[in-house]
């Protein structure tokens, strides 16, 4: 029933747009900039953000966000985040965690890493079908946020100008099945995505972050910025 009513708070678009919005940064956001970001006044944002962290959508806090400290700092503010945990709802009931486990405990118990592997390429390939390898790094995260990665470009590195772009994902859509066994999993993750991309421009390659998925994105080639 949690999960339920966590998801169905979502259904009022104001708190849908403000949920988005903050997942979307990958960071702590204050009440202010997410009422200027969805176009609502503060004490509405306050009100709709307040609600998603109490069914446990978004994490909330305080913290100063002038940056200063001491006195004549001002007051902490109160800021949210994504929450870690996952919400999903499934009529009727289905366990298709503990299956995904099960096999990954297997597979890695009987070293079926290069197996899985050479399978999730195959699907990545059978997935992009005939269409052409992808030539932009914007045309590989238009594909990854529709499978849910929730990808960003990462800042340019200013003493490189001219170095490749580097995308980055916030969210691993096998997350839960990945903390338990993340050599198969983002190993599996990097064969699909290598599949999907095909050979061109964009590759991908392994760069674990916390909280973040294990493979990045770049460029193949240096760009000018």
């Amino acid at each position: 029933m949690e999960d339920i009513d966590a998801i169905a708070a979502l259904q009022d678009p104001v708190r849908r747009r403000l949920y988005e919005y903050v997942v979307a940064q990958g960071r702590e956001v204050g009440r202010n900039e997410a009422a200027e970001a969805v176009g609502v006044a503060r004490t509405l944002a306050a009100h709709h953000l307040d609600k998603l962290a109490g069914v446990g959508l978004l994490e909330s806090g305080s913290r100063r966000l002038t940056g200063r400290s001491g006195p004549g700092a001002g007051r902490p503010a109160k800021v949210y985040s994504a929450a870690r945990d996952e919400r999903s709802v499934s009529l009727p009931a289905r366990d298709y965690r503990t299956a995904a486990e099960l096999l990954a405990e297997t597979a890695e118990q009987a070293g079926l890493d290069a197996q899985l592997f050479a399978t999730a390429r195959r699907r990545g390939e059978a997935e992009r079908g005939s269409a052409a390898p992808c030539k932009s790094v914007e045309e590989a995260m238009g594909m990854l946020a529709a499978r849910g990665y929730a990808p960003h470009l990462e800042d340019a590195d200013e003493d490189d100008a001219t170095g490749p772009r580097v995308v980055r994902m916030r969210n691993c859509p096998f997350h839960v099945v990945a903390e338990r066994f993340p050599p198969l999993v983002c190993g599996m993750n990097l064969a699909l995505l290598e599949g999907l991309l095909g050979d061109g421009q964009v590759t991908a390659r392994m760069d674990a972050r916390p909280g973040e998925c294990c493979v990045v994105l770049e460029d193949s080639k240096t760009n000018s910025r």
